[in-house]
């Protein structure tokens, strides 16, 4: 699994937990659902930081939150 996918697993991940549809998260996260839509669907490759950052924030949780879950764990090398 590369980046782009575990980051979009982990944000279904939390929707799911919290009873959220990817459109109230783009709503409380401020963002576009466009936006939410592309990193879940993998359409954009690399989400920033920022970005993670205002989803994050959105459901209340904080960046180390975010990234601690095993399906960071086994990453692979992006080489591009």
């Amino acid at each position: 699994m590369i980046i782009c996918e575990a980051i979009a697993q982990r944000i279904l991940i939390l929707c799911d937990e919290r009873g959220i549809t990817p459109n109230k998260l783009s709503t409380i996260s401020g963002m576009t659902q466009s936006t939410i839509n592309n990193i879940l669907n993998t359409g954009s490759n690399n989400p920033t930081v920022s970005t993670v950052k205002k989803i994050c924030d959105g459901l209340e949780i904080t960046l180390s939150e975010f990234f601690d879950d095993a399906v960071f764990n086994e990453l692979e090398q992006e080489i591009k």
